[in-house]
C-alpha cells in the first residue's frame, strides 16, 4: 500500500511539473509575441492617409501630398511645361533626392505591383536593367539605365523606386544619388518618407490620374526659364523651398 501511494504521488508530482512547464512555455510564448517577432504589436509606420495623421503640425502643406521638415531638406515642385500642372516634388537632402508623386487608385484594388512591371518595361526599353529586391517599404525596383558622363564615357544612372498603397491612393518614391544604393546615406530620406500624409480628398478620380500638388501658401515662386522651342518632358520647375 505504502508502494502503490508513492507510486501515485510519484504521477501527481510528473503531472504538476508537466503542467507548470507548459505554463511557462505558453508564457514564453506570449512574451515572444509581444516583444519579438509578432508584427501586430509593434507600431504602424507610414507613409500616412490624412485620416490617421490629420494634424499639419510641423509639416508642409503641398495640396495632395504633406512634408514634414526636416534640417537642411529641400523641395523642388516639377512642372510639366505644356499644362503648367505641378506633376512632382523632389526632395533633396545631402546629396540624394527623393521623388514623390501620389495617384489616385481604386477602393479595393492595390497598384504597385502592375506598375513594377510598367517601370520594368520602360527601363528595359532603353536598354536598361530592373532587379526586384525586399526593402524596408517592401517590394522595391533597382533600376539601373545607361547614361553618359559629363566626361563622354558611359555609364548607367541608378534609381530605386518603392511604392505604397493606401486607402485610395498609391504613393511612389524614386531615390536618387548615393540613397539609391547606400543604406546609411538612405535613412534620412527614408525617414522622410515614412512621415509622408497623402490627402486624397473625396472628388472621384479615375484610377492613376496624379493627385493635384501645389506649391505651399508661404512660398513665393522664382521667376521661370524661357521656354524651350519645342515641347519637352516634363521639367524641373524652380520653385526651391528650405523646408527644415
Amino acid at each position: 500500500m505504502a508502494f502503490g501511494r508513492l507510486k501515485k504521488n510519484k504521477q501527481e508530482q510528473d503531472k504538476q511539473e508537466l503542467g507548470e512547464q507548459q505554463q511557462g512555455d505558453g508564457a514564453a510564448e506570449a512574451a515572444a509575441g509581444t516583444s519579438g517577432s509578432g508584427e501586430a504589436e509593434q507600431p504602424a509606420t507610414g507613409p500616412w492617409d490624412a485620416s490617421d495623421k490629420p494634424s499639419e503640425d510641423g509639416y508642409v502643406d503641398l495640396g495632395a501630398l504633406r512634408i514634414a521638415a526636416a534640417q537642411g531638406l529641400q523641395l523642388r515642385l516639377e512642372v510639366e511645361e505644356k499644362t503648367q500642372r505641378v506633376v512632382a516634388v523632389t526632395l533633396d537632402l545631402d546629396g540624394s533626392s527623393l521623388q514623390l508623386q501620389a495617384f489616385a487608385a481604386p477602393r479595393s484594388e492595390t497598384l504597385w505591383d502592375d506598375i513594377r512591371g510598367q517601370i520594368g518595361k520602360s527601363v528595359g526599353s532603353q536598354g536598361g536593367t530592373v532587379d526586384e529586391l525586399e526593402g524596408v517599404f517592401g517590394t522595391e525596383l533597382l533600376a539601373k539605365v545607361p547614361a553618359q558622363a559629363q566626361d563622354g564615357s558611359k555609364g548607367y544612372r541608378v534609381a530605386r523606386f518603392v511604392g505604397v498603397d493606401g486607402p485610395r491612393w498609391f504613393l511612389r518614391g524614386v531615390f536618387g544619388g548615393p540613397a539609391a544604393l547606400d543604406p546609411q546615406a538612405a535613412g534620412p530620406l527614408e525617414e522622410v518618407f515614412r512621415n509622408v500624409v497623402v490627402v486624397r480628398g473625396e472628388q472621384p478620380l479615375p484610377p492613376r490620374d496624379l493627385l493635384q500638388l501645389r506649391l505651399p501658401r508661404d512660398a513665393s515662386p522664382l521667376p521661370r526659364p524661357a521656354a524651350p522651342e519645342k515641347p519637352g518632358p516634363p521639367e524641373r520647375g524652380p520653385e526651391i523651398t528650405t523646408i527644415g
